[in-house]
């Protein structure tokens, strides 16, 4: 696995068909367990998309190990990126294509890709997926091999999109043990502070910008009594403009 120096945003913000979205984020990210926590239309996922190269800064600059992240052959062995929904991550009929497009991205030889993904699914008890089609599933089946796919490039960071969102109980329990486990920086976006409970370092986004940012007990804290305090005010009753 690429050793990594971290995650840098100068002055990084976004603009969206004219609305900021980010503004003026100044960030080291350095530790292994990382949360993003802030209400829905905060800009999380925006961040998360800015942070994996998805899209430029519309100010300041944004850098994977030194590196451009829009760069994306060059970041392909530094960062990766769990969606929240799998489909949108998906693109081949079955698990062992799925499997090896990434490997095949990395410079790997289709032999030498087929050999990482058998060894990956025999390690996983799972060597009955490889020729299922991908559409035959389940959710958490979905979500787990968009994971496998990821872990096969080991990427020294892994992006983590509401990584529990839609699944049942013993799912989010298999896949919160998986990632636990994980060696990479892990840095996870999310809405849930159960989600985010553990991490070492947790910064809260509100409208674009960082309201908090330290250990997760403190910041999560205030989080949620703020939004406690919303939620006493009856506070989405104002139409937006």
């Amino acid at each position: 696995m690429t050793t990594t120096q971290g995650i840098t945003l100068k002055n990084a913000s976004v603009t969206l068909g004219g609305k900021p979205i980010l503004s003026n984020l100044d960030l080291a990210l350095t530790e292994p367990r990382i949360g993003i926590i802030g209400r829905n239309g905060s800009g999380k996922t925006t961040l998360l998309r800015l942070i994996a190269g998805l899209i430029a800064p519309t100010t300041g600059t944004v850098q994977i190990d030194g590196l451009d992240p829009t760069d994306r052959k060059a970041v392909l062995p530094r960062l990766g990126i769990l969606f929240q929904n799998p489909d949108h991550q998906i693109l081949f009929p079955t698990v062992a294509e799925e499997l090896a497009f990434g490997l095949r991205q990395q410079g790997r030889t289709q032999t030498q890709a087929d050999q990482a993904v058998t060894q990956l699914l025999h390690q996983e008890s799972r060597a009955h997926w490889a020729h299922a089609p991908t559409h035959t599933l389940s959710q958490g089946q979905r979500h787990y091999l968009c994971l496998l796919s990821i872990l096969l490039m080991q990427p020294a960071t892994i992006l983590l999109d509401e990584p529990f969102a839609g699944l049942d109980l013993p799912t989010k329990i298999r896949l919160h043990r998986r990632l636990a486990a994980l060696p990479q920086r892990l840095i996870t976006i999310s809405h849930d502070p159960a989600a985010v409970a553990d991490c070492d370092r947790l910064l809260w986004l509100d409208q674009g910008k960082i309201r908090a940012d330290g250990p997760a007990a403190a910041t999560l804290q205030a989080f949620t009594a703020e939004m406690a305090q919303l939620g006493e005010r009856d506070a989405d009753t104002s139409l937006a403009l």
